[in-house]
């Protein structure tokens, strides 16, 4: 029998249900004598609404899913010599092997020509067939915003099933890939295809910088970043993302000590997860999004999920982040946050009741080569639980009096792996605090 609406809320009425009471109810009071019926109906209804509650969440999740790209990148810290064959063969190896089409793309170089000819040299020397695309602001007698467009180099992109982009400036890489309005250009949508169809995207340095959605674009001294603050347009800029919105990227991480100017970056735009990558060194970061260190050195993982800054404070400020050393051969998942040590670390988790050092450990210039590094070391294997660097310039500087100190220390969640083959530590999940301090000037009197 079926009831038009006005008929439903008098026959309501009639059973004592309120019109706005729930369906269930005006079954139940119009079908007592059937009780076996209004179970069934009931149970159907009920199961009509989970299917629709389930399809409504699960479409959004699997079309996420499908349009995730499958393909991987490998983000170079720059630096990258010739005879570094792990990383090289990698590229290539990803690409399809012997003879895989790597388009070369030298739109960061000063000079194009050379630096495309002398990359397309070293991926032929490990077995591919490598091929300049010429397309580069710097490039002579070149109209790049038609390049950017041309059919012909479209093609060629396409053809690839690996993409490969040269050090230099990577505002460059942008200039020539992006519109003025921000949008991609052909050339860029076709990079994007391959990558989405499983090809490879590598990049060194400046093409290591694109690899997020936002990346330095005409940065200050790191200290003066950490000083004066980074302002969008000038000392960053937008990337081209190809790792996602939830990471930030920087490159020459440890020998130029750049892992502190990550951090105002990452606070401002709201990463919680930051990776910077040493020189001759590599991060290969597959569909599923785990991360793969390869090469001479390692990366620094940044955790700004529990930090939080004092606004009481005038300068910049930090507590309660993470920082983690990630060696060479070691992987960490970036959605499920889980870390596998390198073979040679494996079946060596560091005793942190057998400390293999007790002095305390300190650093006057913390941003110097290398020095988070081995302070970061120093620490995890030390019966000492916090260490201490500190940043500051030169007389000459901007604001000459002030510094940071930074202090590193280890929590419950502290973990540390040692190499049974080099002197090489894992360390992860060091609480890192960041505070300005006040120097005296002079900085110092002769006796």
């Amino acid at each position: 029998m079926e009831l038009g609406c006005k008929q439903q809320l008098a026959a309501r009425a009639r059973a004592g249900i309120d019109k706005c009471a729930p369906l269930s109810l005006y079954l139940k009071g119009i079908m007592k004598s059937s009780s076996s019926l209004y179970h069934t109906l009931c149970a159907a209804l009920l199961f009509a609404l989970a299917l629709c509650s389930f399809h409504a969440v699960a479409a959004p999740a699997g079309s996420a899913i499908g349009n995730a790209p499958q393909g991987t990148l490998v983000i170079i810290g720059g630096g990258l010599r010739a005879d570094n064959a792990e990383v090289w063969q990698r590229i290539v190896k990803l690409s399809g092997g012997p003879g895989a089409r790597i388009a070369v793309l030298a739109s960061a170089a000063m000079n194009p020509e050379k630096s495309g000819e002398s990359i397309i040299k070293k991926l032929n020397q490990y077995g591919a067939d490598a091929f300049f695309v010429p397309l580069a602001v710097k490039l002579a007698n070149r109209d790049y915003r038609k390049a950017a467009e041309d059919p012909v180099i479209v093609t060629q992109i396409k053809s690839a099933t690996g993409i490969y982009f040269a050090g230099g400036d990577q505002g460059r890489i942008t200039q020539a890939l992006l519109r003025p309005d921000g949008s991609r250009t052909a050339a860029l949508e076709a990079i994007w295809s391959v990558y989405r169809n499983g090809g490879v995207i590598a990049g060194s340095s400046a093409g290591a910088a694109i690899m997020s959605t936002t990346m330095f674009y005409d940065a200050k001294p790191v200290l003066d970043m950490l000083k004066m603050g980074v302002t969008d347009g000038r000392e960053i800029a937008p990337g081209l993302g190809f790792i996602g919105s939830d990471v930030f990227v920087d490159q020459h991480l440890l020998v130029r000590g750049r892992f502190a100017r990550m951090i105002p970056v990452m606070l401002k735009k709201g990463y919680h997860l930051g990776l910077g990558i040493d020189e001759n060194s590599a991060m290969v970061v597959d569909a599923m999004r785990d991360v793969e260190v390869i090469g001479y050195s390692g990366a620094l993982l940044i955790d700004l999920s529990g930090a939080i800054s004092d606004r009481g404070v005038k300068n910049f400020n930090i507590s309660n982040a993470a920082i983690s050393y990630l060696d060479r051969g070691d992987k960490f998942n970036l959605v499920t946050r889980v870390f596998t040590p390198s073979p040679d670390k494996a079946d060596n988790k560091l005793d942190p009741n057998q400390p293999d050092m007790r002095e305390p450990v300190f650093t006057n210039d913390i941003l110097g080569n290398n020095a988070v590094l081995d302070l970061m070391g120093n620490l995890i294997d030390n019966a000492q639980q916090e260490a201490i660097g500190i940043a500051f310039g030169n007389p000459r500087d901007p604001y000459p009096d002030l510094g940071f100190e930074f202090r590193f220390s280890k929590t419950v969640n502290s973990v540390g792996y040692s190499s049974t083959e080099a002197e090489a530590y894992s360390v992860l999940k060091l609480r890192l605090d960041i505070r300005p301090i006040q120097l005296r000037q002079p900085l110092y009197r002769y006796k």
